[in-house]
Formats: C-alpha cells, structure tokens, sequence
C-alpha cells in the first residue's frame, strides 16, 4: 500500500504512525501540505497514493486539501465531510443532536445583546467556545454577568468574522475528569481519562491522564457519535487528534490499532 501521510509538522503522533507504516512494509510519501499547490484540474503529483492520511496542524489547510483531494478522487482519512463537521463545533453539534446523542445545551447568538440573553437563560456560570479551535484556547468559563460582558465586547472586536459568532453552552460539572476515546470506524481503538485541578482537563495544557475502561454505555456513544459526524455527554469530536498521551497511558497499541484500519480502508478504495 501506498500511503501519503499529509503534514505540516511531524510530532510524536506523526512519528508512531510512520513508524508502523513502515514496519509493516507499506510505501510511505511524507507529503509537507505548505509546499505542494492545489489545482482544479490536475492533482498534485505527492498525492499519486492509494491512501492519504490528513495530519495537518492547522484546520484551514486541513479542510481545503481533504476537499482537493476529493474531487481529486484520492481516498482521504478523515474525508472532507468528516473534516468539515469536527472542524467546527457548530457543525458537531448540529450532528450529535440530529443523531440524538446527549450533548451539553448549546445557544449560539451573533450579537452582543443576544449572546447575554443566552447566558441568562443558561445561568452562572457558562462556557464560551470559538467555533473552530483546539487545545483548550479561547475557551471562557463565565461566572457573572460584569464577566459575560466584558468577554463579549472583546471577542466582538477582535474583527475576524468567526469571533462575531458567539457559541456558549451550559457548564458540565464534571467529576474532575474527561474521557478520551480514540475510535475508527464507531469501534473504540482505546480510552483514557484527563484529570485535572482546572474545568479544562486538556493533555496539551497538562492534565494527568489515565487509562480507561469504557462502560457499554460509553461505546454506544461512541458508536452514535462516529456516525453522526461520518451518564455521559458528548463534547466534540477530532478529526486529527492528537494520541501521543492515550498511547502512553494505556496498554494499546494505538499506532498499530489505527494502520490496521488504515490498511482495511485502502481495501476498501480499491
């Protein structure tokens, strides 16, 4: 197999991936997503693969070259649908709504006015999130009113169209941690928990992480949430996680979980 693993920094979780590809004896094309150029007719000649794996840092070069690809008709994972749903958590929202799985209550305003009268229907405190991003940044937890405003009047001039966009949702008090799931294809690959002294428990910004044995309330979640973008509530969902942390704390094999369903998809393609 003939696989392109579609970049714009090689991390740890880049590297486990390339690893296992390699050992397993598959063509590897390590393709850099800031030197190649898109056109409407003719696919790039990096992209001559069986397979493309999307590992791209930034969501914006990610949607856009998963779409090239598709119409290219190069087999992506995650494909462009996939992208465009968990890139943006309007769009994931809808999704796991539609597809009845439980989610935290959501408003999403794009004025000032409306957004404090959001807030005041959720009651104190809230959360507000950027519609597209990661690791935990820009996120607020609202306690007051005099807080509500303030972060509404600076998010409403930071002149980008998406911070006019004002996405909130009830605060989940949480048991001091997260699940983490790792997941192809709706089948959990492997799952941890995030613990932290913070209301964000996020890897990236250190939160301790812990092997976990999901429940089979917990897969049928999964499971509803994978086909919906492609006690618990579903937060959001990734389509470039990071799994550096998961493959430490448990005892999976992640990488080599995740060629095996790279290798069943390219069968597929085929």
């Amino acid at each position: 197999m003939n696989v392109g693993v579609l970049y714009s920094r090689i991390r740890r979780d880049e590297k486990l991936l390339l690893g296992e590809l390699r050992e397993r004896g598959h063509d590897v094309e390590k393709i850099d997503v800031r030197e190649q150029r898109f056109g409407l007719a003719d696919a790039p000649a990096a992209l001559d693969v069986d397979l493309l794996v999307d590992r791209c840092l930034a969501t914006s070069r990610s949607l856009y070259a998963t779409r090239f690809a598709e119409a290219y008709g190069v087999p992506a994972v995650n494909d462009a649908g996939t992208a465009r749903v968990c890139a943006n958590k309007v769009e994931t929202s809808l999704a796991l709504a539609a597809a009845g799985v439980p989610t935290p209550a959501t408003e999403v305003a794009f004025t000032v006015e409306s957004a404090l009268a959001a807030v005041e229907s959720f009651g104190y405190p809230c959360v507000l999130k950027p519609v597209v991003g990661s690791w935990g940044r820009l996120m607020a937890k609202i306690d007051s009113r005099t807080a509500a405003e303030a972060i509404f009047e600076h998010k409403a001039t930071l002149g980008h169209y998406e911070h006019k966009v004002f996405y909130l949702q009830e605060y989940v008090d949480k048991p001091g941690r997260d699940i983490r799931v790792l997941a192809a294809d709706g089948e959990p690959i492997a799952a941890m928990t995030r613990s932290g002294e913070h209301w964000l428990t996020n890897a990236a910004q250190g939160a301790e992480t812990t092997a976990f044995e999901l429940d089979d309330r917990a897969r049928e979640l999964v499971r509803a949430a994978s086909d919906a973008v492609g006690g618990y509530t579903v937060h959001e969902l990734n389509h470039t996680v990071e799994f550096k942390a998961l493959n430490e704390a448990t005892d999976v094999d992640v990488p080599a979980r995740v060629v095996d369903w790279l290798e069943a998809r390219a069968e597929v393609a085929a």
